[in-house]
Formats: structure tokens, C-alpha cells, sequence
């Protein structure tokens, strides 16, 4: 059976969710369904949503509502709800909102074609329409996590751990290369974690190797690497391999010994600098991005003290910062949520304004020298592009007037840094 009616649809959290609504929409080319970006345009909305925090929820929230009053209005045939809001509150959610025709969990395609009358086509799973500029991709390895963080309810969304078997990711990147894909992206809930599952120990290193080999591709970027148990030998990997972008992005959470073992993160203040001192060591030039949580329950002014220390002695390239969110089923809700939303922000801004002076002055040291810059989109005056420092969407850019140049987005070009801000670099074609 083939789709007739016209579908958008909505991603909303982070890149994990945006393969899963690519894959998605792939699915429902194939099955000559139209993708309409307007939901005022379209039969049947599907929203991916995103459940990890308190904003992202009330953000799913919101949107599923703002859907419901499309069909309330006539607009709308029907409102499908898919996710890790979902996932994790679908009987909450079909009593509080029941205008939604059905609620659906985690990559669940095929219920989801079913429902709209088509049909999963098996064999082209690995296929994806790409909602990102063709030539950068998210390349999802895993799902879900082993890890029992305290304060993240991924795994009761998402799963355990499940590593996607080589082969097939194998075939996705040929795929995406085909397509024109230049830089992959690779994430997951711990990309670290890589093949644990299938092929008894971590070789996630072995997996870039494999995907450098792709003609085409010619970054290969890592996200989401869990510090705890970083193999060694990636290390060497991420150094030899050119392909391999000097970056890593290793969440690190907080780095007082009080406030880690609360969270259960299974490492140590004294093993995280040990790891941070051997990628510096051995990896040249490496750019390491982290993000931290304020506000946990029992971090005390001292633990905050001690996190923002760590932050202006360590020089993070890139970092982040979320306030808790307490969330229930997790172990540390028993704990409460004691730190006002106030103190949170406060620490929250301190860090950022520690951060922002950081990154100014590490942008300075850029100024009068080359780097390889992927050119992506334009903006105003400049064309935008990002280093092998900047990962796509969370990291600075680099921005090089159109006066004068003449470039290709999509392209590779060497530019030379002329100046810069707090996060972005400006230069020229050198």
C-alpha cells in the first residue's frame, strides 16, 4: 500500500533524534508519501519529540498541543506523536492530551508507516533523506546507555545499550558519501561503548578506521565520549589517522569527587585530569569540548568553587553548561531539587563568562595562521564555515567576507585568520 496524504514532519532534541527523523522520512518517500515543511500544509504531522530535560519536555508539549489545535481547526487529518517523550510518558500523555491519534515510542518505523498505511522497507533502513547540509552528516553507531548516571533518564527512553552492527554503518557512510557527504559526525548516547555488545570489548577506534577508508569522506568527527572507560587506544587512532578530526567531546559533568559519585559517573576528579593530560599529550592540537551540569543537589558552594578552578586551570576549546532538571524514575530524585533555579543560572553564567574569556583568548592564538575550513552557508556578508574545532551547530564558525572571494558551499578551502571574537574566527582564502 502507498501513503496519500501529504506529511510533516517535526524533530525536535538532539542529533540522535534528527537521524531517527531522517531515516523516517526517507521511509515515507518510499512510500511516495509528500514531505511538506509547513504543518499547516500538510494531512499528518508526526513529532519527534525529546524528553531529557524539563524545557525539552515542555517543548514537546507545546508543539504536540499547537498540532492538536491544527486538527481541532480541521487543518489537520491526524497528529502522530513518536519520541522519547513518548517513550517514556505515553500512558500520561494519551489521558492528559487524547486528541493525538496515536503515540508511538523510539524508531518505531514500522508502526508508525502502518499507520499511515505504507510499509517498512527492510533493506533500506541504512538509507536516510538528510535534513542537514549534504555535506555534513550525523552518523548514529548505538542506542541507548549501560551507564546509571543519577541524573539522566536516557536509558528509560532509550534502552540499554545496543551497538549497530559494523557492516551496516559501514554501508550508511557509503550511502551518505554517495550522497555527497564530506564530514561525519559520530554519535550516540557513549560512542565509547562501541561494540562492547556485539563483538565483546570497545572498538570504536577500529569503526574510524574503517569509515576513513570511504572515499569521500574526509572528516570524521567524535561526539559524545564517555570518560570513564576512554580506551587508550583511540588515542592513537584520533593522532595517526588525518581523516580523523583532532576533536573529541567528552561531557565531563562536574569535576568535584563529592558531586561525581553522586552522580554515579564512575570516575574520579584525579582520572579525568589524567585523561584530559594524555589526549593533550598525544593528540596535536586537540580540541576538547565538555559540558558540566550546575545546581545538582549536593553541590555546595566549595564543589562549585572547585568546578569553575578546574574550568580556568584546564582551558577547555569548547564547553557547555545545563542547570539540573530533577527528573523522576532517576536515582537522584530521592535527592529533591534543594538549589533554586536562581543559583542555578547564577553558576550557570559565572561558568559561561569564565568560558567566554577562555575562548577569546585561545581564538587569538589562531589569528596570522591556516587552517582547512568547510565552507556551508552564507550569512549577511560572509560566508560561514567551521574548522576541524567546530562541530556543526554547538561550536563557533568561521566567517570570511564575500568582498574579494569567490567560494563554493560544500567545499574545502584554506583560509587564513585575521581576527576573531569570543567564539568565531574571521579570515580570507590564504
Amino acid at each position: 500500500m502507498k501513503i496519500k496524504n501529504k506529511v510533516s514532519v517535526i524533530t525536535l532534541g538532539c542529533s540522535k533524534n534528527t537521524v531517527d527523523s531522517e531515516r523516517l522520512m526517507n521511509q515515507l518517500r518510499l512510500n511516495e508519501c509528500k514531505l511538506v515543511d509547513d504543518p499547516n500544509s500538510a494531512d499528518t504531522v508526526i513529532i519527534n519529540t525529546c524528553g531529557f530535560i524539563e524545557a525539552a519536555k515542555q517543548e514537546s508539549v507545546d508543539t504536540i498541543l499547537k498540532a492538536v489545535s491544527l486538527k481541532q481547526e480541521g487543518k489537520l487529518q491526524k497528529v502522530i506523536v513518536a519520541g522519547c517523550l513518548s517513550a517514556r510518558y505515553k500512558n500520561e500523555l494519551e489521558k492528559e492530551i487524547p486528541e493525538v491519534d496515536i503515540y508511538f515510542g523510539t524508531e518505531n518505523y514500522e508502526g508508525i508507516l502502518k499507520e499511515l498505511g505504507g510499509e517498512l522497507k527492510y533493506e533500506l533502513l541504512g538509507e536516510r533523506l538528510l535534513t542537514t547540509p549534504s555535506h555534513t552528516a550525523y552518523l548514529k553507531i548505538s542506542e541507548g546507555c549501560d551507564h546509571p548516571c543519577s541524573f539522566c533518564a536516557i536509558p528509560l527512553m532509550r534502552g540499554k545499550h545496543k551497538s549497530k552492527p559494523r557492516e551496516e554503518l559501514i554501508r550508511e557512510a557509503e550511502f551518505l558519501a554517495g550522497n555527497n557527504t564530506k564530514e561525519l559526525v559520530i554519535i550516540a548516547q557513549d560512542t565509547t561503548d562501541y561494540g562492547i555488545d556485539l563483538y565483546g570489548k570497545r572498538i570504536i577506534g577500529d569503526l574510524l578506521n574503517n569509515l576513513s577508508e570511504i572515499n569521500g569522506i574526509e572528516w570524521i568527527r567524535l561526539m559524545y565520549a564517555y570518560p570513564s572507560r576512554f580506551p587508550d587506544e583511540l588515542i592513537n587512532v584520533i593522532a595517526e589517522n588525518p581523516k580523523i578530526c583532532n576533536y573529541v567531546d567528552i561531557p565531563l559533568q562536574h569535576i568535584s569527587d563529592d558531586v561525581l559519585k553522586s552522580m554515579r559517573r564512575g570516575v574520579t576528579a584525579k582520572r579525568t585530569r589524567e585523561l584530559l593530560s594524555r589526549l593533550r599529550d598525544r593528540i596535536p592540537e586537540i580540541t576538547l569540548r565538555t559540558t558540566f551540569i550546575t545546581g545538582y543537589p549536593n553541590e555546595t558552594e566549595k564543589d562549585f568553587n572547585e568546578l569553575c578552578d578546574f574550568i580556568r586551570d584546564v582551558r577547555f576549546d569548547r564547553l557547555g553548561v545545563f542547570t539540573f532538571s530533577v527528573e523522576e524514575n532517576t536515582a537522584s530524585y530521592i535527592l529533591g531539587d534543594p538549589i533554586s533555579q536562581k543559583v542555578k543560572e547564577e553558576r550557570k553564567n559565572i561558568i559561561m563568562e569564565i568560558q567566554k574569556n577562555i575562548s577569546h583568548e585561545m581564538n587569538r592564538q589562531f589569528i596570522g595562521k591556516k587552517l582547512k575550513v568547510l565552507v556551508e552557508d552564507t550569512e549577511g556578508e560572509f560566508y560561514i564555515g567551521r574548522s576541524y574545532r567546530d562541530a556543526p551547530e554547538v561550536d563557533g564558525e568561521i566567517l570570511i567576507p564575500f568582498k574579494g572571494n569567490d567560494l563554493l558551499t560544500g567545499n574545502f578551502y584554506n583560509i587564513e585568520i585575521y581576527d576573531c571574537d569570543e567564539y568565531d574566527l574571521y579570515g580570507n582564502p590564504a
